[in-house]
Protein backbone atom coordinates (compact mmCIF):
# COMPACT_ATOMS: atom_id res chain seq x y z
CA UNK A 1 0.00 0.00 0.00
CA UNK A 2 1.37 3.44 -0.88
CA UNK A 3 1.51 6.52 1.30
CA UNK A 4 -0.73 8.54 -1.03
CA UNK A 5 -3.51 10.47 0.65
CA UNK A 6 -6.66 11.04 -1.34
CA UNK A 7 -8.30 14.39 -0.65
CA UNK A 8 -12.05 14.03 -0.44
CA UNK A 9 -14.55 16.81 -1.08
CA UNK A 10 -15.23 16.87 2.66
CA UNK A 11 -11.58 17.66 3.31
CA UNK A 12 -11.65 20.41 0.68
CA UNK A 13 -14.87 21.93 2.02
CA UNK A 14 -13.63 22.07 5.61
CA UNK A 15 -9.86 22.54 5.24
CA UNK A 16 -7.51 25.39 4.58
CA UNK A 17 -8.48 25.43 0.90
CA UNK A 18 -12.06 26.32 1.80
CA UNK A 19 -10.91 29.08 4.13
CA UNK A 20 -8.59 30.55 1.53
CA UNK A 21 -11.33 30.34 -1.12
CA UNK A 22 -13.78 32.19 1.14
CA UNK A 23 -11.19 34.90 1.83
CA UNK A 24 -10.57 35.35 -1.88
CA UNK A 25 -14.29 35.50 -2.69
CA UNK A 26 -14.93 38.00 0.10
CA UNK A 27 -12.01 40.18 -1.02
CA UNK A 28 -13.18 40.03 -4.64
CA UNK A 29 -16.72 40.98 -3.64
CA UNK A 30 -15.37 43.93 -1.69
CA UNK A 31 -13.29 45.31 -4.58
CA UNK A 32 -16.29 46.95 -6.23
CA UNK A 33 -17.27 48.70 -3.01
CA UNK A 34 -13.72 49.95 -2.44
CA UNK A 35 -13.47 51.22 -6.02
CA UNK A 36 -16.85 52.93 -5.68
CA UNK A 37 -15.75 54.57 -2.43
CA UNK A 38 -12.62 55.97 -4.06
CA UNK A 39 -14.64 57.11 -7.09
CA UNK A 40 -17.14 58.87 -4.79
CA UNK A 41 -14.28 60.61 -2.96
CA UNK A 42 -12.80 61.81 -6.27
CA UNK A 43 -16.20 63.10 -7.40
CA UNK A 44 -16.74 64.98 -4.13
CA UNK A 45 -13.25 66.46 -4.22
CA UNK A 46 -12.67 67.27 -7.90
CA UNK A 47 -16.00 67.61 -9.76
CA UNK A 48 -16.73 71.21 -10.77
CA UNK A 49 -19.99 72.15 -9.04
CA UNK A 50 -22.54 74.92 -9.34
CA UNK A 51 -22.36 77.12 -6.25
CA UNK A 52 -26.13 77.61 -5.92
CA UNK A 53 -27.24 73.97 -5.69
CA UNK A 54 -24.03 71.91 -5.73
CA UNK A 55 -24.93 70.12 -8.97
CA UNK A 56 -21.95 68.77 -10.91
CA UNK A 57 -21.20 70.85 -13.97
CA UNK A 58 -18.14 68.90 -15.03
CA UNK A 59 -16.92 65.52 -13.85
CA UNK A 60 -13.33 65.13 -12.63
CA UNK A 61 -12.40 62.89 -15.56
CA UNK A 62 -13.51 65.61 -18.02
CA UNK A 63 -11.20 68.28 -16.60
CA UNK A 64 -8.40 69.54 -18.84
CA UNK A 65 -5.47 71.92 -18.52
CA UNK A 66 -5.14 73.96 -15.33
CA UNK A 67 -8.53 72.68 -14.13
CA UNK A 68 -7.09 69.15 -14.01
CA UNK A 69 -4.08 70.07 -11.85
CA UNK A 70 -5.53 68.49 -8.67
CA UNK A 71 -6.71 65.28 -10.32
CA UNK A 72 -3.35 64.90 -12.11
CA UNK A 73 -1.61 65.13 -8.75
CA UNK A 74 -4.01 62.54 -7.28
CA UNK A 75 -3.42 60.23 -10.25
CA UNK A 76 0.35 60.49 -9.66
CA UNK A 77 -0.14 59.55 -6.01
CA UNK A 78 -2.40 56.66 -7.03
CA UNK A 79 0.26 55.37 -9.46
CA UNK A 80 3.00 55.74 -6.84
CA UNK A 81 1.00 53.85 -4.18
CA UNK A 82 0.01 51.08 -6.59
CA UNK A 83 3.61 50.76 -7.84
CA UNK A 84 4.89 50.58 -4.27
CA UNK A 85 2.35 47.84 -3.59
CA UNK A 86 3.90 45.84 -6.46
CA UNK A 87 1.38 46.43 -9.25
CA UNK A 88 2.49 46.95 -12.85
CA UNK A 89 1.44 49.70 -15.26
CA UNK A 90 -1.24 47.58 -16.94
CA UNK A 91 -2.94 46.70 -13.67
CA UNK A 92 -2.71 50.30 -12.47
CA UNK A 93 -4.33 51.55 -15.69
CA UNK A 94 -7.14 48.97 -15.40
CA UNK A 95 -7.91 50.01 -11.83
CA UNK A 96 -7.87 53.71 -12.75
CA UNK A 97 -10.28 52.95 -15.60
CA UNK A 98 -12.57 51.07 -13.19
CA UNK A 99 -12.54 54.09 -10.86
CA UNK A 100 -13.44 56.40 -13.78
CA UNK A 101 -16.31 54.11 -14.78
CA UNK A 102 -17.54 53.95 -11.17
CA UNK A 103 -17.61 57.77 -11.29
CA UNK A 104 -19.89 57.71 -14.33
CA UNK A 105 -17.44 57.65 -17.23
CA UNK A 106 -18.73 55.68 -20.22
CA UNK A 107 -16.05 54.14 -22.42
CA UNK A 108 -16.36 54.28 -26.18
CA UNK A 109 -16.74 50.48 -26.23
CA UNK A 110 -19.76 50.70 -23.94
CA UNK A 111 -21.56 53.30 -26.05
CA UNK A 112 -23.88 51.21 -28.19
CA UNK A 113 -26.29 53.39 -30.16
CA UNK A 114 -29.95 52.84 -29.41
CA UNK A 115 -29.40 50.20 -26.76
CA UNK A 116 -29.25 50.78 -23.05
CA UNK A 117 -30.31 47.40 -21.68
CA UNK A 118 -28.25 44.22 -21.68
CA UNK A 119 -30.34 42.48 -24.36
CA UNK A 120 -30.22 45.50 -26.66
CA UNK A 121 -26.47 45.87 -26.30
CA UNK A 122 -25.96 42.14 -26.83
CA UNK A 123 -28.16 42.18 -29.95
CA UNK A 124 -26.17 45.13 -31.35
CA UNK A 125 -22.89 43.32 -30.69
CA UNK A 126 -24.22 40.11 -32.26
CA UNK A 127 -25.20 42.09 -35.34
CA UNK A 128 -21.65 43.42 -35.59
CA UNK A 129 -20.19 39.92 -35.23
CA UNK A 130 -22.57 38.44 -37.80
CA UNK A 131 -21.81 41.21 -40.30
CA UNK A 132 -18.06 40.71 -39.76
CA UNK A 133 -18.40 36.99 -40.54
CA UNK A 134 -20.57 37.65 -43.61
CA UNK A 135 -18.06 40.23 -44.90
CA UNK A 136 -15.22 37.74 -44.44
CA UNK A 137 -17.16 35.05 -46.32
CA UNK A 138 -17.98 37.46 -49.16
CA UNK A 139 -14.31 38.38 -49.55
CA UNK A 140 -13.34 34.69 -49.66
CA UNK A 141 -11.44 34.88 -46.37
CA UNK A 142 -10.99 31.65 -44.43
CA UNK A 143 -13.26 32.21 -41.41
CA UNK A 144 -13.71 29.50 -38.80
CA UNK A 145 -16.46 31.56 -37.17
CA UNK A 146 -18.65 30.70 -40.17
CA UNK A 147 -19.34 27.39 -38.41
CA UNK A 148 -21.30 29.24 -35.69
CA UNK A 149 -23.00 31.80 -37.95
CA UNK A 150 -26.43 30.16 -37.82
CA UNK A 151 -26.22 29.86 -34.03
CA UNK A 152 -25.41 33.58 -33.81
CA UNK A 153 -28.34 34.42 -36.08
CA UNK A 154 -30.62 32.28 -33.90
CA UNK A 155 -29.40 34.12 -30.81
CA UNK A 156 -30.13 37.43 -32.55
CA UNK A 157 -33.68 36.26 -33.29
CA UNK A 158 -34.20 35.26 -29.64
CA UNK A 159 -33.02 38.66 -28.39
CA UNK A 160 -34.82 40.87 -30.90
CA UNK A 161 -37.78 38.81 -32.06
CA UNK A 162 -36.86 39.45 -35.67
CA UNK A 163 -34.72 37.61 -38.19
CA UNK A 164 -31.29 38.96 -39.03
CA UNK A 165 -31.10 41.30 -42.00
CA UNK A 166 -27.57 42.27 -43.01
CA UNK A 167 -28.86 45.39 -44.74
CA UNK A 168 -30.37 46.92 -41.58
Amino acid sequence: MSDITIITTTAIDTGIVAGARRELVNAAKGTGAVIQGYADALCLSFNVRELANGASLKMWYELRGKDAKGIKAERALFVADMTEAGFGKGTIDVYWQRVKEASGYVTAGNRVKGASDTDGKTAAELKTIINRILKAEESGEDCHASMILETLKDAFIVLTGESFDANK
